[in-house]
């Protein structure tokens, strides 16, 4: 798998460094309020995993599982909501934790449909923030890093459900999903 990367884009070592700070801020501003996380799955499963380690809140987490790529590299922006949340969140304080937030249409549309379940507030986490290809305003409240517009694998992120299991944030070869074949 390392062969399909052009580059290491964010270490493994600065991924825990991060998401240390990242619990540290969350527990600052969640202090007493019991939040209630949502992962989206799959590709945040692992950012979700480290980032509880570092909060040292009570919190509770839940997950929600969406479509908006269907085997692509460009998201659609149609949501199909795949895994629905278990857990009410009306009332609650929300916070997603999501794996890379891009053209922004994906957390445009989680958002919104969550708003209208009435939670106490609602926020984003991200582990990437991919700026310069935002088509709509998202307000992320908390970010791992910002990337440059490169297709990037490992750390949870996929192509063709390969990659997840990179300790690294890598920018996958060009030819890899240019060619839509994977070497295994």
């Amino acid at each position: 798998m390392d062969e399909d990367v052009k580059e290491i884009l964010i270490t493994e070592d600065e991924i825990k460094a991060r998401i240390k700070e990242l619990g540290i801020l969350i527990s600052e501003d969640y202090k007493e309020k019991f939040p209630l996380l949502i992962c989206i799955l799959r590709g945040a499963f692992l950012f979700l995993a480290d980032l509880v380690k570092e909060t040292k809140i009570p919190l509770s987490i839940d997950f929600m599982a969406i479509s908006t790529y269907a085997g692509k590299t460009e998201s659609s922006g149609e949501v199909k909501i795949l895994k629905d949340l278990d857990t009410s969140i009306e009332g609650r304080h929300v916070l997603i934790i999501e794996d890379i937030v891009d053209t922004g249409l994906t957390m445009d549309s989680v958002t919104r449909l969550l708003k209208t379940r009435k939670p106490k507030s609602l926020k984003i986490c991200t582990l990437l923030d991919k700026v310069e290809r935002r088509r709509i305003k998202v307000n992320i409240d908390y970010f791992g890093f910002k990337i440059p517009n490169k297709f990037v694998v490992g750390y949870g992120l996929d192509y063709e459900e390969k990659y997840r299991n990179l300790p690294y944030i890598g920018v996958l070869k060009e030819e890899i999903y240019k060619e839509g074949s994977i070497n295994i």
